[in-house]
């Protein structure tokens, strides 16, 4: 890996192109490189873990919706490709609104892969817009191999290197770069065609971090699917010989001088050198539980209570719970927010999955997590728990925020310490870094457990025939030729309707 320094350059200073970050980033995406196979291994996994996620969400209403719109622009007779599948029903449709709609329904229930360092990010969320114009261009799994390793090695390498959360902006702004260059990868662009496209979606996929603020609501799984969205039709209007915003990070009113660290930011951005494998996949860690990652390790140590500890169970025997924990844990899903919305039993789903109180305590009283049960009205309300939930908070602990920002793989850890006030005067004290699932957890994912995740989110939303015919499908990946990669889809029956819109 080579460092890339960026800051931002005066107008008078005239950064040159092959100078600039999105230059790099294409040169990057142009490289023909080999995918190595523990890669591609991992790829296929992370397809099967996207498909999960997406079929349990089918039915629920932010995915009827954009699947509504989706299907009012099935792809044009004048189109230069075939379009491409949008989850649940057939058909071929304009590649954008396809990845508009799978990437609404892999990311609904926040139960995908992510990658946390400098920001944090779901580097699954690559794998919609970057397939759809895979199905759409007629390009074959090989072809889509190299495509995704090149989105998850950019995301990965711009959360490594450049914090947005700091600023208040959302992190899909590493999104839309990262899934135009993987766009570009699979298509075989030239650097020249790369670069304008990775400008122009940078350029539109820069929003405040409002949608995961407060009362959340739908749009936090639209965001993302929206930044995709935008890279389809960066890389189709640099594809036409149009060119965009340059220096996009670098200049003098440029996304650092105005939306991050200003014109004093310095940062160092790492990138593989010319021939160097892409392999920042194997970096990134799926989710066992459908909750905010930062909350994966906390529900596993819950559960763990739950079990050794039941007397935890009743809130009359606790007088309080503090979690010691990372800045980001802190102050995003954690009391650190301020945002009352995290203790209100009447609130969304998706202001749940981002509450630590709340999750920590349904999965000590309950031990165990599921993707609906545990958000259910009548769960969150339950008097019981709402007298637990609003006795636990937590606190930034300086160690487990160096262990979360640690480039070290071996001891960067998400989790922290519990610290249990009972009221009969004793303690209970206890630690996680980890969660089960992840690589250097009790229990980490392997092909098995995607494949079980798979069949697991599937039941009674697919036939039976249909989930084994997709999980032969998905691990053929690297073998499949153009005419079977729209295999990876699947068809639903009894799909609600989809309300009407403008479309």
């Amino acid at each position: 890996m080579k460092l890339h320094p960026l800051r931002t350059y005066r107008s008078d200073e005239n950064l040159a192109r092959e100078d600039q970050l999105a230059w790099k980033v294409a040169q990057v995406a142009a490289d023909p490189v080999e995918v190595e196979a523990d890669v591609t291994e991992m790829i296929v996994n992370r397809v099967i873990d996207n498909a999960s996620v997406a079929v349990a969400s089918l039915g629920r209403a932010p995915i009827v919706a954009v699947r509504g719109a989706a299907e009012a622009h099935p792809v044009a007779p004048t189109s230069a490709g075939q379009g491409a599948t949008v989850f649940g029903i057939e058909g071929r449709f304009s590649p954008e609104w396809a990845a508009y709609a799978n990437g609404v329904a892999v990311r609904e229930l926040d139960y995908h892969d992510t990658f946390l360092a400098a920001d944090y990010s779901h580097p699954g969320d690559n794998i919609p817009p970057i397939l759809a114009v895979a199905q759409h261009a007629g390009k074959d799994g090989a072809a889509l191999v190299r495509g995704l390793a090149t989105g998850y090695e950019i995301q990965v390498d711009l959360v490594k290197a450049i914090s947005l959360h700091r600023h208040k902006i959302d992190h899909v702004a590493h999104l839309g770069p990262s899934a135009a260059a993987g766009i570009g990868t699979l298509l075989g662009l030239s650097p020249e065609v790369i670069f304008q496209a990775v400008s122009q979606a940078l350029h539109t996929t820069t929003a405040t971090r409002q949608s995961r603020k407060g009362e959340i609501s739908t749009w936090k799984a639209y965001a993302p699917a929206f930044a995709g969205k935008m890279a389809v039709e960066a890389v189709d209007r640099a594809m036409r010989g149009q060119t965009s915003p340059s220096p996009i990070w670098e200049g003098e009113d440029g996304v650092i001088a105005w939306l991050l660290d200003g014109p004093e930011g310095r940062y160092e951005v790492p990138l593989p050198e010319a021939g160097e494998a892409k392999r920042a996949i194997l970096d990134s860690y799926t989710k066992e539980h459908s909750a905010e990652y930062q909350a994966q390790a906390w529900i596993d140590l819950a559960r763990d209570l739950h079990g050794r500890h039941p007397e935890l169970l009743d809130p009359a025997n606790v007088t309080r719970i503090v979690l010691h924990t990372s800045h980001h844990t802190h102050y995003v899903i954690g009391s650190g927010a301020n945002d009352p919305q995290k203790f209100d039993p009447t609130a969304s789903r998706e202001t749940l999955d981002h509450s630590i109180p709340y999750i920590f305590a349904v999965a000590l009283q309950d031990g165990t997590w599921h993707h609906v049960d545990s958000y259910l009205p009548a769960r969150a309300s339950r008097e019981d728990t709402v007298a637990l939930w609003h006795k636990i908070s937590t606190v930034e602990d300086p160690e487990w925020t160096r262990r979360y920002h640690s480039n070290d793989l071996t001891e960067k850890a998400f989790g922290g310490r519990v610290e249990i006030e009972m009221a009969d005067g004793s303690r209970i004290v206890d630690e996680i870094a980890v969660a089960d699932a992840h690589p250097l957890g009790a229990r980490p994912f392997g092909r098995a457990q995607y494949v079980n995740k798979f069949r697991t989110l599937a039941a009674g939303v697919l036939t039976d025939a249909e989930i084994e015919r997709f999980l032969d499908v998905a691990q053929r990946l690297p073998q499949l030729t153009a005419e079977e990669l729209g295999g990876l889809n699947v068809l639903a029956s009894g799909l609600p309707v989809a309300p009407k819109g403008l479309f």
